[in-house]
């Protein structure tokens, strides 16, 4: 690739066929935007792919539309086999040990993003993008005649406000919350859910905006006055962390400033509010492009072009959308007890000692709302997640070193590329 040409990753941690389609819509939105045609912007497309998540084989993420490779400048598929191999020669380098390549390479959502950012930096990418494989180039606005749909230019605005930033991240609008619309009763009344939606989830929830989307049918609009904007705005850090979305995100790699790997307690989710916990020194700014997230892949046809003119809402009682609330639920309370170790230790003890307190008293009621007794399960497994919280600090602590050994050793090493498009 030419030196004066800016190289860009676009990566995608996925494990559903449907990625191909997804990555297709944003080819044709990067023809659309001039990015494809601009000789002084190399597209480079990184793909960590799941074989078990879906029972897939590696040719469904792999054989991508021509619309697709011919603007590329390069492919790279990144399968267990190809990633364990370059963890291998890390660790028979000297680089890292086994244990720090198991905490940064393994197997988990966070692990893939990591897979994906060494090969982006490995390859001498300047910037990355990520896109999660449910979240479109589009934007759903409001208005009393209907939803008026708006398209988006994702990497574009990224690329356009990051010239004086680290990280940037976008906007989400549609299927963003995975809390469904409920009707309130003598079982579980509104008070008692704001309880416990405000124990277990981080703070950057607000429950005015969480009560909104609820009465909206669990939709998030977009919002007309971002749409209408260009500028960017800076992040500022909140309760110890500077938060950040996990996708339409950009990572500005071209750097001698740290760049941090993503983490999150084994079995739990939350890798991006992780790293939000290490921003403090970074400029994170937050750019007027939304994508619209496809929560339950209800709107495949999005990426066809047929857009309807009202979204279904979200109500309690479908078993699939009762699953994903408690499975949201469960994650959140596993990250939780490490978030408040991080942000806040010094009133730890005393944070965790409410959580046990208010879900002892409010989860019988969520059990008898849903008719699910496994919201009775999110008791133990805060008890679980909060004794384990110094082992899972060491981890983080751990995960962090090792990527720095890895940058260390990666920013040392010759131009050369190695590239493979191979998958295993």
């Amino acid at each position: 690739m030419e030196k004066n040409t800016v190289n860009v990753g676009i990566g995608f941690a996925t494990g559903r066929k449907s990625f191909r389609q997804v990555a297709r819509t944003y080819a044709e939105n990067w023809y659309e935007s001039g990015l494809a045609d601009n000789k002084k912007i190399s597209l480079n497309l990184f793909v960590a792919y799941d074989l078990n998540y879906k029972n897939t084989r590696p040719n469904d993420f792999t054989c991508l539309d021509a619309r697709i490779t011919d603007m590329l400048d390069y492919p790279f598929f990144i399968g267990d086999a190809l990633m364990k191999k370059e963890a291998a020669t890390l660790v028979s380098t000297g680089v890292i040990n086994r244990y720090e390549a198991e905490l940064l390479f393994g197997d988990g959502y966070a692990k893939k993003r990591n897979a994906i950012m060494y090969f982006a930096i490995k390859n001498h990418m300047d910037y990355l993008l990520f896109i999660d494989d449910d979240e479109y180039p589009l934007a759903s606005i409001k208005t009393p005649g209907g939803i008026v749909w708006k398209g988006q230019h994702v990497l574009e605005t990224h690329l356009r406000c990051i010239k004086n930033a680290d990280i940037t991240h976008g906007y989400h609008c549609g299927y963003v919350s995975p809390i469904p619309q409920l009707h309130f009763n003598d079982t579980l009344t509104e008070s008692d859910f704001k309880l416990f939606i405000e124990t277990i989830s981080n703070d950057i929830i607000n429950w005015d905006s969480l009560r909104e989307k609820m009465r909206d049918g669990g939709v998030t609009y977009a919002n007309e006055a971002v749409l209408n904007s260009k500028e960017p705005t800076e992040v500022m850090e909140e309760g110890g962390a500077k938060f950040i979305s996990g996708s339409n995100l950009l990572i500005r790699l071209d750097t001698d400033k740290d760049i941090y790997p993503f983490f999150n307690p084994p079995g739990a989710r939350g890798e991006d509010t992780f790293l939000g916990t290490c921003l403090s020194d970074l400029k994170v700014l937050k750019v007027p492009s939304y994508t619209f997230h496809d929560g339950f892949l209800s709107y495949p046809h999005l990426l066809y072009g047929t857009l309807p003119n009202k979204l279904k809402p979200v109500f309690h009682g479908d078993g699939e959308v009762d699953e994903r609330f408690y499975k949201a639920c469960v994650g959140w309370v596993r990250y939780k007890p490490l978030l408040l170790y991080i942000t806040n230790r010094a009133d730890y003890a005393r944070n965790i000692a409410v959580m046990k307190k208010s879900l002892a008293g409010v989860l019988p009621k969520l059990c008898k709302y849903f008719g699910r007794n496994e919201f009775s399960s999110l008791l133990s497994e805060l008890d679980r997640y909060s004794a384990d919280v110094e082992a899972h600090y060491k981890m983080f602590e751990m995960t962090k070193a090792a990527w720095t050994k890895v940058l260390d050793y990666r920013r040392s090493q010759p131009d050369g590329c190695y590239r493979d498009v191979r998958a295993d």
